[in-house]
């Protein structure tokens, strides 16, 4: 510990706690130990009658919380965030723009193995908003050896484009196909098209086109082709999708596209969703579900789409852990552990 005049402590370190007493308003510690002084803090240090302080001399090779959050962070942070902070030694890792959150995980692990040290994230995959707090770095003690913030360093290093990112929903057109016969017919109105076309505007998409067809499997493969030819990035087939005899949807998905990833997928509710590609372009069976339930799995894979991601049958049957739905009375989705 070394005593210096307030006016020469900028950068430096506390050694403790500094209390300021204001009479009968305040008594409490108004700088904590290992808080580093700024330019700032001086005439208030001097009003509270502090012209000299104690600093903690930091010995060679060691690193101040406030610097070594701030490294971590660093090391962590890929495009789409920004660093909020060091504040009482942590700095926040918060979202650019609305998007979808990628970790990688293995990667967040490497680093919290180094003992002494922390960075947490909420979970992948999930669709955050401008602002929102991602993430967040520290270190436990007030001070680390400098080599394991190195190490950090070398492991954000190696994953190249940022352990923790946020990449921004691509505006796609959006081809809509309602499917039933009694809804074809006039029998009865149709549920889907106004649930639907609120999603795709929630999610910052176009309407291509909507189309109405029978339960008459050539008709619906058809209208698919007219889609994709049309332009449509995803082509949204509703309706049709359970085993009864007149639900031809699941074939003229499977007959439209030249890849299907799975007809069925562990996400509850909304198990029954096909998905299937044509080229570049996602064909996506949607089940009833998605009429009546404000979060089904069309909200956990439609971000991950968006987000320029072709989905793979082993990205879909991971949700098998974590893909049961609460049915929470209140819905704080995405901020739960649905489709986690």
């Amino acid at each position: 510990m070394n005593t210096v005049r307030v006016e020469e402590a900028i950068g430096m370190v506390l050694a403790h706690d500094l209390t300021k007493i204001v009479p009968g308003e305040f008594k409490g510690a108004a700088y904590k130990k290992g808080h580093v002084i700024r330019q700032e803090d001086i005439q208030e240090l001097k009003s509270m009658g502090k012209n000299h302080i104690n600093i903690l001399e930091l010995p060679i090779g060691m690193i101040h919380e406030n610097e070594a959050a701030m490294k971590i962070a660093n090391a962590a942070v890929g495009s789409g965030i920004f660093l909020k902070g060091p504040s009482e030694g942590k700095v926040e890792l918060k979202a650019k723009h609305r998007g979808l959150l990628k970790v990688d995980v293995a990667a967040l692990n490497q680093i919290n193995e180094i003992e002494e040290l922390v960075i947490a994230t909420i979970h992948t995959n999930t669709l955050v908003e401008e602002g929102q707090s991602l993430a967040a770095a520290r270190i436990i003690p007030l001070v680390i050896k400098e080599e394991k913030i190195l190490q950090v360093e070398e492991i954000g290093k190696s994953y190249g484009k940022g352990i923790i990112t946020v990449h921004e929903l691509r505006p796609m057109k959006i081809g809509l196909i309602i499917t039933g016969t009694e809804v074809y017919e006039g029998r009865i109105k149709d549920g889907f098209a106004p649930v639907m076309k609120e999603k795709i505007k929630h999610y910052g998409c176009s309407l291509l086109d909507i189309q109405y067809c029978p339960d008459d499997r050539k008709i619906i493969e058809d209208n698919i082709y007219t889609m994709i030819e049309m332009g449509a990035d995803i082509v949204l087939a509703c309706g049709g999708m359970s085993v009864d005899a007149d639900d031809v949807t699941p074939q003229a998905i499977r007959n439209a596209s030249e890849h299907v990833v799975s007809y069925g997928i562990p996400i509850l509710p909304g198990n029954m969703l096909m998905l299937a590609y044509k080229g570049s372009a996602a064909i996506i069976g949607i089940p009833g579900a998605v009429m009546f339930l404000k979060n089904t799995s069309l909200d956990i894979l439609l971000p991950r789409i968006l987000a320029g991601e072709k989905l793979t049958r082993k990205d879909v049957t991971a949700y098998c852990h974590g893909g049961l739905c609460w049915s929470c009375k209140a819905c704080t989705y995405p901020m739960c552990p649905y489709g986690k």
